[in-house]
């Protein structure tokens, strides 16, 4: 039986598609009946034979449905493929009789495409044709194509298929199942083994292939996947399209396809001037009817062209030419001359620029170079300074807690006897009574801050230093000593203390540079000196615009702490140009060149300035502050404010103003100290005062004079301070303020014992403006 015919189903066409007619084929060109039944196919033969044995008929077209399903659908016309205009034309002239071809057209002539069939063959070949499908094994496969709509016509196909399905629904046996079962388990182990059961056609095995970022993983990204893209484009590969097996869904699929080629033929007979270009084209190409039908314009004669007469050349004329040839000539010689010099010029300048430019260039380089090895020398200088300076901070703290702590020794015994003075002529306040003495096992007192025996010790270790100073100056009398003496000094013991502290610190300060082998680190003047000012020299405009003094006196600023550790200007009197540091700076900031070496005068400051000031106020005036709010300075010490005030002279002379804020700073903790003083008598006297019950005493007079004498000196020393520093943060209202609340309580208890005569000496000591109006007043009644 012949297979049945095939229907491919084609996607509906765009409507901006055009209707192309190829190139007709020679081979299809029309024969005589015996040529078309020698060309006919095996297929073509059972399909006739197939129709004639079938009760009902069906149409030749393969796209075609029978007439019953044309007469249900209602359409009682046979449907014709048409064809253009152009291709009937073709046609009609293809099959015309008694036409020759054209000169330029090429024969055609028929040939047999295919063996001749008689009908001896066709029966033997109807005979050897089996009716039937052969049946299918239970363990094979069977594959259909998608793409391939299998078209059942008649009833006996149909009950094939349905026999073939109730033979594939039967329950199988227990044989078939064994063997089943069997197969699978050989295909499962044959899987395990890594052996396949078949031979790939490909060289390569699936293994090759890459498994993406992640082999072992079940979840798989969208970019990893690996397909013909069936979804995407399943409008254009038919991979939605179903098979139609029942009846109804034929008709339906027969229709769609009639109507889809319907639209096809349609848009293909719809001819444009565009798609008429195209065929014409085309059959130009195939050579099948000439470029035009027009015959060819004959050619016009046109005679040649006659020359014009031309004059015999005269002498004049030439020699004319020759002149003006000759000029021409002349100025181009001097333009092309011109260009040579300027030329030459320009290559001179060229030459210039260039060796300018590799001057440029090697001044670079060597700039370059030098800035590298420069940077590389404060790198190793900043990672030293980082390693010492932390060692530095930690001994300079350790010196003002020893100032500090010797600070507060002297203010407390100078509060102990300023307390037993007054209790001598103001009376014992009830927070100062004196304790019974307490004993300890053996018997002997425990000292106690304000005991009867306490006083005694005070008063006699008083009279010791009293004395040793008396015998160390026989010129003084005693009277003039008494209380100007502040007792400033230390115990031998806590002298001693001092002593050993300071020089252990001393000692510590030499052991921050022990470990320093290299001298440009040990000493300034060979490492900062010399690299600042070789860069000062070398690059002046650089070293001026990165402002490379001041970057020198913050990395000079280790070495001058590390040199003044220790000092206490007010203790140890020293000069600033005594220091190493002083003088350094001195000559770095007045450099001498070539011109001025073997002058005498002083040289002029360089583009600096003077960098002794800038280092004052960058590293000593910080640091004497500090000493001086520690306790550094004695307001009832007329020798501290002394060498206090020749120190601040010290610092004008070195550039420092006094209108400066860093100078301020130093007025100001002065004025710190001064008024620190103030306050603590103010709060030592301020219990007396509200006791006031003076008694009969011997030894009241001499202690309300010491009392008054000391209140005397620091007056003294805050009124010259004052007439350096000036009235700066109210130094005059301190001081009237000192002898209204601290002075003149004191003098009216024994105005006649003493109290009178150093009243007057302070205001002779004050000036007018600062004279208090009841000290004045008191001073005119007496």
């Amino acid at each position: 039986m012949a297979e049945p015919p095939v229907i491919f189903k084609r996607t509906k066409s765009k409507p901006s598609q055009r209707g192309r007619i190829a190139t007709p084929d020679l081979d299809t060109a029309p024969t005589t009946g015996t040529e078309a039944d020698a060309e006919e196919s095996p297929s073509d033969v059972a399909a006739k034979l197939k129709k004639k044995s079938r009760a009902k008929a069906k149409s030749t077209l393969s796209f075609g449905g029978d007439e019953e399903m044309r007469a249900q659908e209602g359409d009682g016309e046979v449907f014709k493929l048409k064809k253009s205009s152009l291709s009937r034309k073709l046609a009609l002239r293809n099959d015309a009789p008694g036409i020759a071809p054209a000169p330029f057209e090429p024969a055609i002539t028929a040939r047999s495409t295919g063996p001749t069939y008689d009908a001896a063959y066709l029966n033997e070949l109807k005979a050897s044709t089996p009716s039937a499908r052969p049946s299918m094994l239970a363990d094979e496969t069977t594959s259909q194509d998608a793409d391939v709509l299998m078209d059942i016509d008649s009833a006996a196909q149909a009950s094939t298929l349905t026999s073939l399905a109730d033979a594939d629904a039967a329950i199988p046996s227990a044989s078939s199942i064994l063997a089943a079962k069997q197969k699978r388990e050989r295909l499962r182990a044959t899987k395990a083994s890594g052996q396949e059961d078949y031979i790939s056609l490909s060289l390569t095995k699936r293994d090759d292939y890459s498994k993406g970022p992640h082999p072992d993983s079940r979840l798989v990204r969208e970019e990893d996947e690996l397909g013909d893209a069936d979804d995407e484009f399943a409008e254009y590969t038919a991979a939605q399209e179903r098979i139609a097996l029942g009846k109804k869904s034929r008709k339906l699929e027969a229709l769609k396809r009639r109507e889809e080629m319907s639209e096809m033929i349609v848009d293909a007979e719809e001819e444009d001037e565009e798609t008429r270009e195209w065929e014409q084209a085309q059959l130009r190409r195939t050579g099948v009817r000439p470029e035009s039908a027009e015959p060819a314009p004959k050619p016009v004669y046109k005679p040649a062209p006659i020359p014009s007469v031309t004059p015999i050349p005269t002498m004049g004329a030439a020699m004319a030419r020759l002149t003006q040839s000759m000029s021409e000539l002349t100025m181009s010689h001097a333009e092309h001359s011109a260009a040579m010099s300027k030329l030459g010029e320009e290559q001179r300048l060229l030459e210039e620029r260039e060796k300018e430019m590799r001057e440029m260039i090697a001044k670079a380089e060597e700039k370059r170079s030098w800035f590298s090895a420069f940077r590389e020398w404060i790198e190793s200088v900043a990672t030293f300074l980082d390693e010492k300076f932390p060692q530095l901070e930690k001994l300079e703290d350790e010196h003002i807690a020893i100032i500090k702590e010797r600070a507060d020794m002297i203010a407390q015994r100078r509060k102990a006897e300023d307390e037993d003075d007054l209790t001598l002529f103001f009376g014992t306040p009830p927070q100062l009574q004196p304790k019974p003495d307490e004993v300890d096992e053996l018997g002997r007192v425990v000292p106690s801050a304000n005991s009867a025996a306490s006083r005694a010790d005070r008063t006699a270790a008083r009279e010791g230093r009293r004395l040793r100073r008396r015998a160390a100056n026989q010129q003084k009398q005693r009277e003039e000593e008494e209380g100007y003496s502040t007792d400033a000094s230390l115990a031998p013991a806590d002298a001693e203390d001092y002593r050993v502290a300071m020089g252990k610190l001393m000692a510590e300060a030499k052991e921050i540079m022990a470990d320093v082998k290299a001298e440009e680190f040990r000493d300034p003047n060979l490492g900062l000196a010399k690299w600042f000012g070789e860069w000062r020299s070398k690059f002046d405009d650089i070293y001026r615009g990165a402002w490379g003094g001041l970057g020198m006196v913050s990395a000079w600023e280790f070495w001058v702490r590390l040199e003044i550790l220790g000092w206490n200007p007010l203790e140890r009197p020293r000069s600033l140009d005594a220091f190493n540091w002083y003088n350094a700076l001195y000559k770095y900031s007045r450099p001498r060149t070539g011109d001025d070496e073997d002058d005498e005068d002083e040289p002029e400051l360089g583009p600096d300035g003077d960098l002794v000031s800038a280092m004052i106020t960058t590293a000593l005036i910080p640091r004497f502050c500090r000493l001086l709010e520690s306790g550094a300075l004695d307001a009832y010490s007329a020798s501290d404010v002394r060498r206090l005030i020749d120190l601040a002279e010290q610092m004008e002379a070195s550039g420092v103003e006094r209108q400066s804020l860093k100078f301020e700073l130093v007025l100001k903790a002065v004025h710190t100290v001064f008024a620190a003083a103030v306050a603590a008598t103010e709060t030592s006297l301020a219990p007396f005062l509200e006791l006031n019950q003076p008694r009969f005493d011997p030894a009241a007079i001499p202690a309300r004079r010491r009392f008054l004498t000391r209140r005397y000196k620091l007056l003294r020393n805050l009124l010259q301070w004052r007439r350096y520093a000036g009235d700066r943060y109210g130094l005059g209202v301190l001081a009237t303020r000192l002898v209204t609340s601290s002075m003149l309580p004191v003098a009216e208890t024994g105005w006649e014992v003493g109290g009178e005569e150093i009243m007057r000496k302070v205001a002779q000591s004050l000036p007018t403006e600062l004279l208090p109006p009841a000290l004045a007043g008191l001073l005119r009644s007496g």
